[in-house]
């Protein structure tokens, strides 16, 4: 009876610990078989923030150089790029003053929203190679965001 109790308090320490690696495992996020942490998923918004801002330069140096400058369709695509830097500006603030990354998926899906947008304009319009190639670097890393939150990617 002794060997019967010592098996079955051995057996229910291992469960328990099993499901306090879920428990933390969970908490802290997957992506591709990858666990996230709060500074993983900083150093990629940094990444997104990053590649955004070099993404409006070039955009707004290409608009000026082509034939839309001083139009209401530039306008339209550097308000697009705005509301871009605006979401990630939220999330920013956001994500730094909550205890965990978890908590500011709604500020990620407004940053797909707005991302959404550009991704359409660049599939639709011709820019500068370098405009397209900058596009294609900060698709990448929104995506990799929203993989991390499982919400709906840029396609």
């Amino acid at each position: 009876m002794n060997l019967t109790k010592k098996i079955s308090a051995t057996v229910l320490a291992l469960l328990a610990m099993a499901l306090m690696f879920t428990a933390t495992a969970s908490a802290q996020g997957r992506f591709r078989g990858r666990n996230y942490t709060k500074a993983d998923v900083d150093r990629i918004i940094k990444r997104c923030e990053e590649r955004s801002d070099a993404f409006t330069r070039m955009i707004d140096k290409n608009l000026d150089r082509s034939r839309l400058d001083g139009t209401r369709r530039e306008d339209n695509i550097n308000d697009q790029v705005k509301d871009l830097e605006r979401a990630l500006d939220e999330l920013r603030r956001e994500f730094d003053r909550r205890d965990t990354w978890r908590e500011t998926r709604r500020e990620v899906e407004k940053v797909m929203r707005e991302s959404d947008e550009i991704n359409a304009l660049m599939k639709n319009a011709r820019f500068d190679r370098n405009v397209e190639r900058e596009w294609q670097l900060v698709k990448a890393d929104l995506n990799k965001l929203a993989g991390i939150y499982e919400v709906r990617q840029l396609r």
